[in-house]
């Protein structure tokens, strides 16, 4: 499998510390039609094993009976989707990932009794389109970066699996469904985060929408 190599050398930082490597997944154009919120949520860089926090809450979630299937089914890889079908708070973390050259995200959804669910996931800068997630398991998928209309866009290229260091793409019908997840600034420090897993055969498995609130200055 090919790799992409991520150019982020002449791209003028917009801040201390910016993180250009989303960036450098985007035309010029279409990065400069993201909103400032949006270019800064994606720019920041931390250092030192520094987590930046951002608090909201899950508004929608839709499953359909396969997609409760699946979700429990990927808990064998981890738990990358979401068990908790109800609207409630919710914390995203993201922390510079210094093994992996990249960045852990961690969701946490809180459940109306029990404890939450944990989703840690890591975002590495590699692969043929330049980015990929890894949830666990040795499982993982490649992402396409996109802007559209002010928001920015991750979309599923392909999965793959890990076995024994051999790194194997998986074919189209065993792939989960096309996921979807789209980042729109809401204004005010908040902003909308949508999840959408599409199967061609059983349609929309999985919907989740949720709105989070920028840290303050000092946690940023």
């Amino acid at each position: 499998m090919g790799a992409v190599a991520i150019k982020t050398e002449g791209l003028p930082p917009e801040g201390d510390l910016a993180d250009v490597r989303f960036r450098a997944l985007l035309p010029s154009a279409g990065w400069s039609s993201l909103p400032l919120a949006v270019r800064r949520r994606f720019s920041k860089r931390m250092k030192g094993g520094a987590t930046v926090v951002y608090r909201g809450r899950v508004v929608t979630v839709k499953a359909n009976m396969m997609g409760r299937v699946l979700a429990q089914a990927a808990r064998l890889v981890g738990g990358p989707l979401p068990l908790v079908f109800t609207s409630g708070a919710s914390v995203v973390t993201v922390t510079e990932d210094a093994v992996g050259q990249g960045q852990v995200w961690s969701r946490m959804y809180v459940r109306p009794d029990g404890f939450p669910q944990v989703i840690h996931s890591a975002k590495r800068f590699a692969g043929s389109t330049g980015l990929e997630e890894h949830v666990g398991g040795g499982m993982g998928m490649a992402l396409t970066v996109t802007a559209d209309d002010g928001a920015l866009v991750f979309c599923s290229a392909f999965y793959f699996a890990t076995l024994a260091g051999l790194r194997l793409r998986l074919p189209r019908w065993m792939e989960p469904g096309a996921l979807t997840i789209t980042h729109r600034d809401l204004g005010e420090g908040r902003f909308a985060f949508t999840l959408a897993l599409d199967h061609p055969l059983f349609g929309r498995l999985l919907g989740q929408d949720a709105i989070f609130r920028d840290p303050p200055d000092d946690e940023a």
